[in-house]
């Protein structure tokens, strides 16, 4: 029971960390106007398939945009767009209201919405590294990177994240259905540690009538035990020294454990489709012992590093890049987290809590109504057609419904106090 309490403590603290990243890249990007001529130069190849589309030419251009030809369904539709938009506003909205990083839907929505599972991650992928150098911060945060740190952390992640590429992959070629229920199982499995954590913790909050700002809750690294202690007392060479601006001499970790955590990192983020940033926080802070400072910005180099060698070389360069589709999410999560970002001005914490257990548990419940359904058309379980088509839909409206529900609450929420925000900074 300890272990899945501080698994869903760690996968907290993550979430909040890459949360505070998406924050800082929308409004890089919000503010300088070099950035937003990248971001409309982006929209270029959906604009020529619009036009071709228009003009009924649409067959003459099908590899250069991704046609219907083209070995990845990336082709253009307006429907198709305006869903991914849709799918970031939400993503951004949960992001920016709650604090904690709404990547954990974009996934399960564009599985419900009759997207590959393999798709899915590719494109999220992809999604998260063109928004990761279209405004990446890093070069505020250089000076608490430690190169050796990132260096080794790097070489796990690249390996990681090419045997989780692999594997997917793989599990593709033998049978589509085999790889969604794969990255379906893994989503089940992640999202209901995390979902049944973040809905204790606000139980347990309510129920003690606290009401202090969701976005500063703290967490126990004494929980954590002495583990940093005594894996940065295992001498195993080559050493990395670290943090000796904040310690005497420094910190020391063996560059084993950095490897071995990176190859975590990348694998997970190859396999689910994320940036990785959810696993490093915690990984670093309360696993390697490595200070919070010296943590983000390696935090923010690695997630431009695993993102795009994962989006490219594991998917993209196999066609598992739905382009249209990762365009229009990373328009819509850039508007969609500057509206949640102040609606917590106006918003107490205990709220916000509750609303992240909501959005978590609705893609939980997405996707273990779903998994029944791909057991039994790989003949792994006993379930008809149609009671497997049932289920799915109950997960897809319960999905929806709560995503909908909590988008158009924060939308209303903003509009209804826009004078306010306006006139005010700080407001609690």
């Amino acid at each position: 029971m300890n272990f899945f309490k501080n698994f869903g403590m760690l996968m907290m603290m993550g979430a909040r960390a890459h949360a505070q990243w998406e924050l800082d890249i929308s409004n890089t990007i919000r503010k300088d106007p070099k950035r937003r001529i990248i971001l409309c130069l982006l929209l270029i190849p959906i604009i020529i398939g619009g036009i071709a589309i228009a003009g009924d030419v649409g067959e003459l251009l099908p590899q250069a945009l991704g046609g219907k030809k083209a070995y990845s369904p990336a082709f253009y539709t307006p429907g198709i767009f305006v869903a991914s938009i849709l799918i970031g506003i939400g993503a951004g909205l949960i992001t920016g209201c709650i604090g904690a990083g709404g990547g954990f839907i974009i996934a399960p929505a564009l599985m419900s919405a009759g997207i590959k599972g393999i798709l899915a991650v590719g494109t999220d992928l992809f999604h998260i590294f063109a928004k990761a150098i279209m405004g990446s911060v890093i070069h505020k945060k250089l000076g608490n990177i430690s190169v050796p740190l990132a260096l080794f952390f790097l070489i796990g992640a690249i390996l990681g994240g090419t045997g989780g590429g692999m594997i997917n992959r793989w599990l593709y070629d033998i049978n589509p259905v085999l790889s969604d229920t794969f990255i379906t199982t893994i989503y089940v499995l992640m999202l209901g540690i995390l979902g049944i954590y973040s809905l204790t913790d606000y139980l347990r909050a309510r129920s003690s009538m606290k009401n202090k700002d969701f976005h500063g809750g703290g967490f126990d690294e004494s929980a954590m035990g002495s583990l940093p202690s005594r894996i940065q007392s295992i001498q195993i060479p080559p050493m990395v020294t670290f943090d000796q601006g904040l310690v005497p001499g420094g910190r020391q970790v063996s560059s084993i454990f950095l490897i071995l955590c990176g190859g975590l990192v990348g694998f997970c983020a190859a396999i689910m489709g994320v940036g990785g940033g959810f696993l490093t926080f915690p990984i670093f802070v309360y696993v390697l012992g490595v200070s919070s400072m010296t943590t983000v910005g390696t935090d923010i180099f690695q997630i431009i590093f695993t993102a795009g060698y994962n989006a490219i070389t594991q998917y993209a360069v196999y066609g598992f890049i739905f382009y249209t589709m990762a365009i229009g999410m990373l328009l819509g999560s850039l508007f969609g987290i500057q509206i949640g970002a102040m609606v917590t001005k106006v918003v107490s914490g205990i709220t916000i809590r509750g609303f992240y257990a909501m959005a978590v548990l609705a893609g939980f419940v997405n996707r273990a109504f779903a998994l029944p359904g791909k057991l039994a058309e790989m003949d792994i379980i006993p379930m008809s057609k149609t009671t497997a088509s049932v289920l799915n839909t109950i997960g897809i409206w319960a999905f929806f419904l709560v995503i909908g529900f909590f988008s158009v609450w924060v939308i209303t929420t903003f509009f209804k106090n826009l004078k306010q925000l306006r006139g005010e900074e700080g407001i609690c």
